[in-house]
């Protein structure tokens, strides 16, 4: 019996290094089933960590290649399977596991699984459960990013802090949003029944800063659904093209789930927006599937994806906030500060007067800058009345100065005039205006 299959089958051309394991295992292993893959899908390794099973090295002299990495301080360490044989216990079976991986081109990496059980119903059981496992979300949050799926804890974390009652929103925008995806969710033997495709697209769009992003973490929150989130499309091996069908295909495991596109206008481009159209487009394949994204920039959104029914059957808009609204806003941050840092009814209602045109993010920009300087004044005279009227002078030259910049950056046939050095620095600082 050879105890080094690994070690052989690297040898061989790279595109018959699984063919040559495949072989070497079927005249090692001549009276067991043997099933095998290269789906990202089976995600041993959580499956173990996971306790869904227990995994102990096989034999010894075979290659045993397992990566450590360190996650950050106080998050311990992670173990990656790169070359290496298992022996497992599942359900009271006993099966092999076979991991491998060797590099291709440039910075790429092929990877394949082998499992080798007493029968393949075993063998296919086993592999459905892994699978199933590792597409499961609990307690985290799906992020595509850079070509790969990772799992985010910490940002479903993040995510508790946001509630509908501590979103302010202009009329009844929220509770409509809200019951739209409530009725969604819970409307999926009625959509069968009339025969209606069991999707929803649903846009958010409007300046910066006005609760677009904390709606859609309140929705999440709220519906406790599987959450996806889409950071880009774009890969540095690969296209946006397979970027876009891994995302999709996910969702479609993940049913019924929210797949989360932020800032969409900076995901679609020309050169993927078919691509990504015929992917929305999926009727039957899309069962399920909330397709929740936002825009600070509709114009420069293609008609296709805005105008078309069946996309995004749902637009939403968020302005900025009136009078009401940065009273409530005001009123509702301005509770939650200790007594001395509180502003009195009377300057609640003059810094809302004198905030006309201030998005939430200013708002709430607004109170964080007044408190450090609450903090730092050192006269005996601290009243957050006085100090928040400054801050908020300050804080409208600055939007001033930048609408001014984004304005110069924008107009075309006066950047040629401009320095090298300033015309940077503006376009930096224009850059900063619209990301809000």
């Amino acid at each position: 019996m050879s105890t080094n299959l690994f070690l052989e089958s690297l040898r061989e051309p790279i595109p018959a290094i699984s063919y040559s394991v495949t072989e070497r295992l079927r005249t090692l292993f001549p009276g067991r089933a043997l099933l095998e893959g290269d789906d990202c899908s089976f995600n041993f390794d959580l499956f173990v960590y996971e306790g869904k099973c227990v995994a102990e090295p096989g034999d010894p002299a075979w290659t045993q290649q397992v990566l450590t990495g360190w996650q950050g301080p106080g998050q311990g360490l992670n173990a990656q399977s790169k070359s290496v044989r298992y022996a497992v216990r599942w359900e009271g079976h006993t099966l092999d596991v076979l991991l491998l991986s060797w590099p291709y081109g440039m910075h790429q990496t092929d990877s394949h699984f082998w499992i080798l059980a007493d029968d393949r119903e075993i063998a296919v059981r086993f592999f459905e459960a892994v699978c199933e496992w590792g597409a499961e979300v609990r307690g985290e949050v799906l992020v595509f990013d850079g070509g790969s799926w990772s799992k985010s804890r910490d940002l479903f974390q993040a995510i508790q802090g946001a509630r509908f009652d501590n979103l302010i929103l202009a009329g009844t925008l929220k509770e409509e949003v809200r019951e739209d995806l409530e009725r969604f969710f819970a409307g999926s033997e009625e959509y069968a029944r009339y025969g209606i495709p069991w999707k929803r697209g649903i846009l958010l769009l409007g300046p910066p800063g006005n609760g677009k992003t904390h709606c859609v973490k309140a929705l999440i929150n709220h519906l406790q659904r599987p959450c996806l989130y889409v950071k880009s499309f774009k890969t540095e091996y690969g296209t946006d093209q397979d970027c876009i069908r891994n995302v999709f295909a996910r969702a479609r495991k993940t049913t019924p789930c929210i797949l989360v596109l932020e800032d969409l206008d900076s995901l679609i481009d020309d050169g993927n927006r078919s691509f990504f159209l015929n992917e929305l487009d999926g009727f039957a394949s899309n069962h399920g599937i909330v397709t929740l994204a936002t825009t600070n920039h509709p114009e420069r959104l293609d008609p296709a994806i805005v105008d078309r029914p069946s996309r995004f059957d749902r637009k939403y808009h968020f302005e900025l906030p009136g009078s009401d609204e940065r009273i409530a806003y005001l009123r509702l941050r301005n509770d939650s500060l200790e007594a001395d840092l509180r502003l009195t009814e009377t300057g609640l209602r003059e810094i809302a007067a004198e905030t006309e045109e201030f998005s939430f993010a200013y708002l709430k920009e607004l109170f964080v800058s007044s408190i450090m300087q609450w903090i730092n004044t050192s006269t005996g005279e601290r009243a957050m009345d006085a100090i928040m009227r400054g801050q908020a002078t300050l804080l409208r030259e600055q939007m001033s100065s930048m609408d001014l910049v984004a304005d110069m950056v924008e107009t075309d046939g006066e950047e040629a005039m401009m320095p090298a050095g300033l015309m940077m620095a503006m376009r930096r600082m224009a850059g900063m205006r619209r990301r809000g």
